[in-house]
């Protein structure tokens, strides 16, 4: 948000999301940039969280415009709401990858729509297919490792994988160290990744070993691997293509549903929480300079100029009225709160407001206590400490504080209670 003596604040300057995109984190007007190091990245090409959003909603939350807050994380909502998830399912050369994609869709090999398979290598290029399962997914079938590239690194690179939202990783016959390479890069990138073994049916046929001993087995050794390069264990499903009914195929649909809001929402609270929260924080910077110069009127009126008139008999050294006059500028005022609730359909910001009338002489009972020592030794000592500006500054600021944590908790609650998640 602009500040109020009119300067820009600077572009949330934080941890990149992705290690191997720091050269994404450029300019505004890119839109390629990271918020914070659990939260969105937003490429070029994205118009659901723009920079116009971005800064419509620091400006609102910075000028306690709560009901406007409400608005724009709704809009935003809105728009990831019809966003599409993209998911790459890749893995070595001969692994099942195409099979996979199918039996994830319900259909058989020989469809019309359905991924090509055979004993030899058909995908050679990224393939994009649809499921009615999954509605507003796209799963990309991605050419294996080895087929258009010699190293982990550049095949990420040629890939794109950083386009993706969900990656899932098949292996058969052995996890290979190309598959730990993926998972590491998947963990390095902030990735959510599945690792999904297929091929179960012929394991099963082949193998001597009782079957809930050969599942362990091949749980055992994902998992020894993945620990070996420090990458932390991911969801791991055990699948037969031909079998999607069997083993682990109905859990890997159950977990794939319950995901998919969480990659869509993913960060979203985060991020627009700390901007709310930065937003809030140069305000309270910006009224502690007042202060601070003995010139807080002013301060409020630059801040809130629809307010000047009711400000005109505002008396600083009245603490209620400070408290009041902070209250409205933030929007945790009993009219802001209501409206919020009215907005919202929502009863808690309503419990919130009437909690907030039982303290209406919080302020000045708190004063008094304060000041209860120096009651005794006279009413002239009493007027010195009161109204003294170092004193008048101290109350002002610990009022103000107060009331910026109350913003911070009503933005807190309004993200919570806006934003889908399971």
């Amino acid at each position: 948000m602009s500040t109020p003596e009119g300067q820009h604040s600077s572009l949330w300057k934080v941890a990149p999301l992705l290690t191997n995109m720091e050269e994404a984190v450029e300019s505004l007007e890119d839109k390629q940039f990271e918020y914070f190091s659990d939260a969105v990245f937003i490429p070029k090409d994205d118009n659901t969280l723009s920079v116009e959003d971005i800064k419509r909603f620091e400006t609102a939350v910075g000028r306690g415009k709560v009901v406007e807050v409400v608005s724009i994380v709704k809009e935003i909502i809105q728009n990831i709401s019809k966003t599409t998830i993209k998911i790459a399912v890749t893995g070595d050369s001969g692994n099942g990858m195409s099979s996979f994609i199918n039996a994830l869709r319900l259909i058989g090999h020989e469809e019309e729509d359905s991924a090509p398979t055979g004993v030899v290598r058909t995908t050679k290029k990224p393939a994009c297919y649809f499921s009615s399962r999954f509605p507003n997914v796209e799963l990309w079938d991605l050419p294996g490792l080895g087929a258009t590239a010699q190293s982990v690194e550049s095949y990420l690179e040629e890939m794109q994988i950083s386009t993706y939202d969900l990656i899932i990783i098949i292996a058969s016959e052995q996890f290979s160290s190309n598959h730990v390479k993926l998972a590491k890069a998947m963990q390095g990138m902030r990735r959510r990744f599945y690792v999904v073994w297929t091929k179960l049916d012929r394991d099963l046929s082949t193998s001597a070993s009782p079957e809930p001993q050969l599942l362990q087995s091949i749980q055992t050794n994902i998992r020894e691997n993945l620990q070996q390069e420090k990458v932390k264990e991911p969801p791991m499903f055990l699948v037969s293509a031909f079998k999607p009914d069997l083993h682990d195929f109905p859990r890997l649909g159950e977990t794939l549903q319950k995901d998919l809001p969480v990659i869509k929402y993913h960060g979203l609270f985060k991020t627009l929480y700390q901007i709310g929260e930065k937003a809030v924080n140069e305000t309270v910077e910006f009224i502690k300079k007042r202060i601070d110069g003995d010139d807080l009127q002013r301060g409020l009126e630059t801040l809130d100029p629809d307010n000047q008139t009711e400000r005109r008999e505002f008396n600083p050294d009245n603490l209620i009225e400070v408290r009041k006059a902070f209250q409205e500028l933030f929007g945790v005022d009993d009219k802001s709160l209501y409206q919020v609730a009215l907005k919202m359909e929502n009863t808690h910001f309503k419990t919130s407001m009437e909690s907030q009338e039982t303290q209406s002489g919080w302020t000045l009972a708190w004063m008094y206590h304060s000041g209860r020592a120096f009651v005794s030794t006279g009413f002239d000592y009493v007027q010195c400490c009161f109204f003294s500006h170092h004193y008048r500054h101290t109350q002002q600021k610990r009022i103000l504080d107060e009331t910026a944590g109350k913003a911070k908790e009503v933005l807190s609650d309004i993200l919570r209670d806006s934003i889908p998640y399971p």
